[in-house]
């Protein structure tokens, strides 16, 4: 007969074994409902999407927009705003969607946004048939950051020499353990100001603005809700309803519609360990981060990581400074 140990492994086993296939099961449930069109029961409809928080990566909400884009029930689509910004790949990726579902679709796509319309998130909001702000909102931040660090004297001093063999000159360029050399200045320079020049594009393109006047004010500025309006930068003062209203209006829908928001998936312990793939906000690390920070000891990496804000360094971003760390 066998030992009431290995019974207890054996029932152990045979546990985790039925919970892997129902993960398996549900996972694959899950999949395929996220790719079938939703069924809305009113035939008026208008879309509702949020973007909010660091935009790092976009896939959430390019993956929404995708689903309901083509819904005939969807007559337009209002996208609420709450973001200081992001990463330069990410906000030109939503950018580039939100104006080709415009094209594609002929819906009306309108933004809206009461409290942080900066840097990569306005990059994305330029895209829409209109931007409603409220007055107190803070818009703008049209400019580019790249930010580094050079720790050569905290290495000094901790008697740590580091060093790299690379395949040319500029291959480490941005490396912590060294200070930039000119020719680097002026090469991550020309990369900031290319980047720079297409931000400025998107919003004159958008905004139907001259040159002049984008460049007046895209100096890294942020503006209220009321200035931005009154320069062009946005289109009128207003709340999330009224954003739907001037939704309503544009799809010649009036004041009869429904609102409908994309369902919140229900997700377990598993679901937020395998977000690793959407955005950042919802990543490992950030659980990670959240469970260090409740009391257990701090890693000198992860530390170094948020005194530094590694994560960000050495590579451009569409964010305002001071609103995302």
């Amino acid at each position: 007969m066998k030992s009431p140990f290995v019974r207890f492994v054996v029932v152990i086993l045979v546990i985790v074994g039925l919970v892997s296939i129902f993960r398996w099961a549900g996972n694959l449930i899950a999949d395929r409902g996220d790719d079938a069109p939703a069924v809305l029961v009113s035939k008026n409809n208008i879309l509702q999407l949020d973007l909010e928080g660091v935009i790092m990566n976009g896939k959430k909400f390019l993956k929404k927009l995708k689903k309901y884009k083509n819904d005939d029930h969807i007559k337009a689509i209002v996208i609420n705003i709450n973001s200081p910004g992001g990463a330069v790949g990410p906000s030109q990726e939503i950018y580039e969607a939100i104006k080709r579902v415009r094209v594609e679709t002929k819906k009306p796509i309108i933004c809206s946004s009461s409290g942080l319309l900066a840097s990569g998130a306005y990059y994305s909001a330029v895209a829409c048939d209109k931007v409603v702000v409220a007055p107190g909102a803070l818009v703008g931040s049209i400019g580019v950051i790249m930010e580094f660090a050079n720790l050569q004297k905290l290495y000094d001093w901790a008697k740590v020499s580091r060093y790299s063999i690379t395949s040319g000159k500029y291959k480490d360029s941005g490396a912590e353990y060294r200070e930039m050399r000119p020719d680097e200045k002026e090469l991550f320079q020309n990369l900031i100001d290319d980047v720079y020049s297409q931000f400025k594009n998107a919003v004159m393109e958008g905004r139907k603005l001259d040159e002049a006047v984008v460049s007046q004010y895209a100096d890294g500025r942020v503006m209220t809700g009321a200035q931005a309006v009154k320069l062009g930068f946005a289109d009128s003062i207003g709340t999330l309803e009224d954003a739907f209203n001037i939704a309503g209006e544009a799809a010649g829908l009036g004041t009869d519609y429904k609102i409908y928001e994309v369902p919140k998936k229900r997700s377990g312990i598993w679901d937020l360990l395998e977000q690793h793939e959407d955005d950042e906000l919802n990543s490992v690390d950030e659980i990670a981060e959240h469970f260090l920070s409740r009391g257990a000891n701090k890693s000198m990496e992860a530390s170094l990581q948020k005194v530094f804000r590694a994560q960000y360094l050495n590579q451009p971003m569409f964010v305002m400074p001071g609103y995302w760390e």
